[in-house]
């Protein structure tokens, strides 16, 4: 479930909650930390207005696809989050 945050961004921008990185792989074997890729996939928290002619297209609360060095990391209230431009969200699932 989506946290309510007391961030808004702005212009074309927003915050996403990444998802937890996988633990075990499709064959039963069980990742180590070291070894765990950064999730490309997540949530949107808030999202801001968009640019003067062009509204942003997602919305709290979609899952979203990201490029793999998409965003910026920002700590919020101890929760970790990503602020991205909505141009490095790939696709909403």
């Amino acid at each position: 479930m989506a946290k309510k945050v007391n961030v808004t961004p702005l212009h074309d921008r927003v915050i996403v909650k990444a998802a937890a990185a996988e633990e075990k792989t499709a064959g039963g074997i069980i990742i180590p930390d070291t070894a765990k890729e950064k999730p490309q996939r997540g949530v949107v928290i808030a999202a801001g207005p968009g640019k003067k002619d062009e509204p942003v297209t997602v919305k709290t609360g979609d899952t979203v696809l990201y490029g793999k060095y998409a965003g910026t990391e920002i700590q919020i209230d101890g929760d970790d989050y990503l602020i991205m431009r909505e141009s490095d969200i790939l696709a909403i699932v």
